[in-house]
């Protein structure tokens, strides 16, 4: 049997390394792109090649259908995992319209790449949905969380981008026959997680703190929740969704929401810190046992529409696809707390 072929777009991002390191050891070839300014001789594709020497890089804009179609005719991937993003909600308040041109006409420029290749019978594609385009808001909420099924009411640009997507997806499915599908994916983090992130931002500031280089960290609302699990974990599902034999989307999630509170007092308590917490609203502040100062509230934080809790509902994946998440939320803020420790000494 031939050796199977798996196009990513954004091999650069937290998502995408931990799939095409999965898909390699699956024995697949792997071919992951780069903005196509981006030549051999730049730091950040010799990154790339260093930590992934097994992944061949495609110099390929999303913007680019050009350049995605002769992709797509020279490799003829059996799989295409549509990773490539403006991938953070407050960023995208920032800049709207690259979010709408990279996050939403993005997925069609791929879903078009394949189709005018002439592979749209051969091709399977999975778009990266997200938990964002469902909002949050108190009258959609389920009680045991967001399915398959749901009400979206996206709170921001990435979340309404992101819902082009999700339908542009589902419109190629039903019009050309592809196997298209989205998976529905809950915050997950890690180890490759951007310092943009809060979480990676709390990681990296608590192992600054147990090394004398900081000695606190700003943060926005600590009580926004989330649905949170470990990225490594999740490309298994995405992979899985590309494995059926029918093209379905499907939530991928951990069941459990937790605060950006109780992620911080878990990483702290890793360098043996207990936080407690002083004063209210954007004079609160979080200090440890020796009453020194390690959490403040920065407004510039806030986001123009806050979206509070987030919980998904995982059972169809989980019964459907076999899929079973392996980290738990202490485990997640562990491994993350772990690894920043060793990355900063």
């Amino acid at each position: 049997m031939a050796q199977k072929r798996a196009f990513i777009t954004g091999i650069a991002g937290q998502d995408a390394g931990h799939l095409a390191q999965l898909l390699h050891e699956k024995g697949y070839e792997v071919f992951g792109t780069l903005r196509g300014q981006l030549e051999a001789s730049h730091p950040r594709y010799q990154a790339i090649k260093n930590e992934m020497p097994y992944v061949n890089i495609v110099l390929a804009d999303l913007l680019d259908i050009s350049a995605l179609t002769r992709a797509m005719q020279e490799i003829k991937p059996d799989e295409v995992y549509n990773l490539g993003a403006i991938s953070h909600v407050g960023y995208s308040f920032r800049d709207p319209l690259l979010t709408a041109d990279l996050t939403a006409k993005g997925v069609l420029n791929v879903l078009e790449a394949i189709r005018l290749a002439g592979l749209e019978k051969t091709t399977r594609f999975y778009q990266a949905s997200t938990s964002e385009m469902y909002g949050g808001l108190d009258y959609n909420r389920p009680e045991k969380g967001y399915t398959e099924s749901s009400a979206f009411h996206p709170r921001s640009p990435y979340g309404v981008a992101k819902l082009y997507g999700y339908w542009i997806t589902k419109n190629y499915r039903e019009s050309y026959d592809m196997f298209a599908v989205s998976g529905i994916l809950f915050n997950h983090e890690g180890e490759r997680r951007g310092p943009e992130f809060v979480t990676r931002k709390i990681s990296q500031a608590v192992a600054a703190i147990k090394l004398g280089k900081q000695d606190k960290i700003e943060l926005g609302n600590l009580d926004a929740k989330r649905d949170w699990g470990y990225a490594g974990d999740y490309v298994e599902g995405m992979w899985r969704m590309l494995q059926q034999d029918t093209p379905d989307d499907y939530v991928l999630a951990t069941g459990e929401a937790h605060s950006i509170r109780e992620f911080t007092e878990l990483a702290f308590k890793e360098i043996g810190i207990d936080i407690s917490w002083q004063g209210e609203a954007e004079n609160e502040v979080g200090v440890d046992q020796d009453g020194v100062v390690r959490v403040a509230i920065n407004p510039e934080f806030y986001r123009p529409a806050e979206v509070d809790f987030l919980l998904g509902d995982p059972t169809r994946a989980e019964n459907e696809l076999g899929w079973q998440r392996k980290v738990d939320f202490p485990g997640l803020v562990k491994l993350m707390v772990e690894h920043d420790l060793t990355a900063k000494q």
